[in-house]
């Protein structure tokens, strides 16, 4: 049986292997190719492309590319079930009595289409009527060789540990999310239930960095790399009856993601305007200039624009009195590491960078690259809104999956790296569950930290006393 390449494979040295191995003509059975590209074609002839036969198996970066833009024409069942019939109706599988060489020769290629199709996107078969029509295909792979018997089973095992670790993680995060509270109701009910800060939890810098990276490693590794796609679905402008598509907007993961950006946002101005004292506070702004200039050292890009965000919230950037106290040098640097002007051009030169220490990294930490998440979802979200799905003709714009494709598959070698930091799990429930400031309650700190500078200000705060606190 082949083995399915890393995913940093599919690139060549020109970018994204496009190059299918066609005839030099312009067109080739309902596809259209320009200099050996395939740039468009008709959904039917993109299917037909997809599934094996005994002289041709479909180039692996196609595979992807086809698989991840298909749900925007069609349900993955759908496309599941028009690959079944074809193969069984190319390959005679279902004829007993069909050339049982010719069985032998296509039979590895079915099943290499079906292995890729469950290691890339295993969330497709959550869907019942996808694994009805797996085990058939399987089933009637498997009735031909004890050998192939034997890699279907593997293939089924290692998709059901999938999903099983999918459900088990979204359990998880569930339950985090049932037991999250308000700091402030916690203070008034519990007071000295939360006396800690975070640096009494864990007071150095690099290993809360290095925490950070473990809890966005681990959700990373979550999304499924058609959650990018699926966030876009719209109704299909050829297909009248199909309007149920809500139910293909499964973007769980991706959501929880970016729930967890605005999480540590909040963390971060919560831990810094809740201390009393000046000099406290000043010093947990110190110790996250800290934190994040080792998360941009780890490739952690995600975390350091929290703790950025963070740290730039009103309530935070007000306490003029506090910031006074700091040593910003460092702070600054970040913010123009991260300046979100000329598109984000620092930051994307730092990305490169990271993303070139990756590829030829030697170890773990060196492989890290943890992206911007918002600015990837805005930078695909553009790439989508910015050219059409179909061609005037009514083919797919093969074009521009290519590019979507590309974006989505160097995330998707990102996702993979494994954490090299060890687990702590106290700094880790911490950062996961401690009760967090709403907007309103983190002014009121603020307020009551480094008084009202004008009457909008202090107008603010009375309503705030009153509604938060029951004081006037």
């Amino acid at each position: 049986m082949p083995q399915t390449p890393p995913f940093s494979a599919m690139f060549d040295s020109s970018g994204y292997n496009r190059n299918l191995y066609q005839s030099t003509e312009d067109s080739c059975g309902g596809l259209y190719y320009h200099d050996n590209n395939l740039l468009s074609g008709s959904l039917e002839a993109l299917i037909q492309h997809l599934v094996p036969n005994v002289d041709y198996y479909p180039d692996r970066t196609y595979i992807f590319t086809f698989l991840l833009s298909s749900r925007l024409f069609m349900h993955p069942y759908e496309l599941m079930g028009k690959v079944c019939h074809l193969c069984v109706e190319h390959q005679r599988l279902s004829d007993p009595d069909g050339d049982k060489n010719q069985m032998r020769k296509i039979a590895p290629k079915i099943l290499q289409l079906l292995t890729e199709w469950t290691e890339t996107f295993p969330y497709d078969f959550r869907d019942e009527r996808m694994m009805r029509n797996l085990k058939d295909l399987a089933h009637r792979i498997a009735s031909g060789e004890e050998t192939y018997r034997k890699n279907v089973q593997q293939m089924m095992q290692c998709l059901i540990r999938k999903l099983a670790a999918l459900s088990q993680y979204e359990e998880v995060l569930a339950k985090i999310s049932s037991t999250s509270t308000d700091r402030l109701t916690v203070l008034k009910t519990k007071p000295q239930s939360i006396q800690r800060d975070i640096i009494t939890v864990c007071s150095d810098p690099y290993t809360l960095a290095q925490q950070l990276t473990h809890i966005e490693l681990e959700r990373l590794n979550y999304i499924g790399p058609e959650e990018f796609v699926q966030a876009f679905v719209q109704k299909d402008p050829l297909d009248n009856d199909k309007s149920c598509f809500s139910e293909r907007k499964k973007t769980r993961n991706l959501e929880a993601y970016v729930e967890w950006f605005n999480r540590l946002s909040y963390l971060v101005a919560t831990e810094i305007c809740m201390p009393v004292k000046k000099k406290h506070r000043a010093r947990m702004i110190e110790y996250f200039i800290d934190v994040a200039r080792e998360c941009f050292n780890i490739g952690n890009f995600n975390s350091l624009m929290a703790i950025i965000s963070g740290m730039n919230m009103s309530p935070v950037s007000r306490l003029k009195k506090t910031w006074a106290k700091v040593k910003t040098a460092k702070f600054d640097i970040l913010e123009h590491q991260m300046d979100p002007s000329s598109n984000f051009y620092n930051y994307r030169t730092a990305l490169r960078g990271a993303a070139q220490r990756s590829l030829t990294a030697h170890s773990s930490r060196e492989k890290i690259v943890i992206p911007f998440f918002s600015l990837l979802i805005k930078d695909i979200y553009f790439l989508n809104e910015g050219c059409a799905n179909r061609l005037p003709n009514g083919h797919v714009n093969f074009e521009k999956f290519w590019e979507l494709a590309k974006q989505v598959s160097e995330f998707m070698t990102w996702k993979q790296v494994e954490c090299p930091f060890e687990r702590d799990r106290k700094i880790l429930q911490y950062l996961l569950t401690v009760p967090v400031f709403s907007e309103d309650a983190l002014y009121l700190a603020s307020y009551e930290s480094e008084g009202p500078e004008n009457h909008i200000e202090k107008d603010r705060w009375k309503s705030l006393r009153s509604s938060l606190l029951g004081r006037v």
